[in-house]
């Protein structure tokens, strides 16, 4: 497995937030935070990589996680955000359909279709509210929300959607050695054999993967 060095430093300690994030624990957020700072990643990465949290661990911990980062960065939060006027639900409906395109390439009207066997509300929430409304917001770009997304199902243990954001990363623009580098992040928060099973669900995406497909 590749190095973190493989990220450039202030994406590799964004990726590591969101580890932190997914895993919970107070100590490891403070840290990581503080790192951010040191490396100066940019305040609008942080504060996104923690909005888009809420799909993949809920609110309490995205909570916790700003209330970390508000004390660490001494970054106030801005008076207001334009997603937050849902007369864009429109507007985010269609940048998600977009957005979800980019992530599942060649299998994205199967997710629709599978998804919507789920509970059509289901689908409808996740092109706009997930994709549109959160993942398609300017300030962190796709691939470094990918790759964020990636180590949190890693850590969360959830293989169908950690092998659906590998490919989502390899189709954002991230290269086998960054998203490599993302995994050895997460590396030392898995069990051996949870750790195992990372390994060979990502064996199996690098070596059937092609763009695009």
């Amino acid at each position: 497995m590749a190095k973190q060095d493989n990220l450039e430093p202030q994406t590799r300690d964004l990726v590591r937030f969101a580890a932190a994030i997914a895993q919970g624990y107070e100590p490891e957020l403070r840290e990581r935070a503080a790192s951010m700072r040191l490396s100066q990643v940019p305040a609008a990465w942080a504060e996104e990589l923690i909005l888009q949290s809420v799909l993949m661990v809920g609110y309490p911990r995205a909570l916790v996680a700003f209330a970390i980062w508000r004390k660490a960065s001494g970054v106030p939060a801005p008076d207001t955000d334009p997603d937050q006027d849902y007369a864009l639900a429109p507007q985010w409906a269609r940048r998600g359909e977009e957005q979800c395109a980019v992530v599942y390439g060649g299998n994205y009207q199967k997710l629709r279709q599978s998804v919507r066997a789920l509970h059509p509300a289901l689908d409808s929430w996740m092109i706009t509210e997930g994709y549109g409304r959160t993942l398609a917001r300017p300030g962190l770009d796709l691939r470094q929300r990918e790759l964020c997304i990636v180590a949190q199902t890693a850590v969360l243990e959830t293989p169908r959607q950690l092998h659906s954001h590998l490919r989502g990363a390899l189709n954002a623009g991230a290269t086998f050695g960054q998203i490599e580098g993302t995994l050895s992040i997460v590396n030392p928060l898995l069990s051996f054999d949870q750790w195992k099973k990372v390994k060979e669900l990502w064996r199996a995406v690098r070596q059937d993967w092609s763009p695009g497909n």
